[in-house]
């Protein structure tokens, strides 16, 4: 018994959604002048200043500057990912993610994370270690301790973004 088939396509213009998707993309000037936004732009240049600070040396024969370079490299990464987020107000057209939590979550871990990279890079720094190396370990612990304290600023504010949608 022969059977037959039935084949139904459909077409859609591309070009037409994609225009219509690109006119709703917004950018928010303003976010760099607010104050996370300015220590979210100071987090990503010094937070560039530590990881190449110590990938212009021989970190790799150190363990404990491997650690400091894994920290500085997934936050640097992950802060330029949430200024772009931020920037074109992304946030807005995904309400299911609730972003005050993620926000308060992600610069919490880096506050914490970057706390102890910084303390790990600055105990290992030691003439007797490497004395080529020593001046640019030297510079990157103290840029580690800046973006520590970046981070922890932007923690605060995330905090009380969070605070006051959990009192509505």
């Amino acid at each position: 018994r022969p059977r037959s088939h039935t084949v139904t396509t459909t077409s859609s213009s591309f070009t037409a959604n994609l225009s219509a998707s690109s006119s709703t993309l917004a950018y928010d000037r303003e976010f760099l002048r607010t104050l996370p936004g300015l220590l979210m732009v100071t987090e990503i240049v010094l937070g560039l200043l530590v990881w190449t600070l110590i990938a212009g040396t021989e970190y790799f024969l150190y363990p404990a500057f491997g650690w400091v370079m894994f920290v500085a490299v997934f936050y640097w990464v992950l802060t330029v990912f949430f200024l772009i987020i931020y920037m074109t107000m992304t946030y807005t057209r995904i309400p299911q993610v609730p972003w005050t939590t993620v926000g308060l979550c992600f610069n919490g871990s880096a506050f914490i994370l970057y706390l102890i990279a910084a303390i790990v890079d600055a105990s290992s720094v030691t003439k007797e270690l490497d004395s080529h190396n020593y001046n640019s370990w030297a510079a990157s612990s103290f840029f580690a301790f800046v973006v520590t304290s970046c981070y922890a600023g932007n923690t605060y504010f995330s905090f009380v973004s969070w605070r006051s949608r959990t009192l509505q």
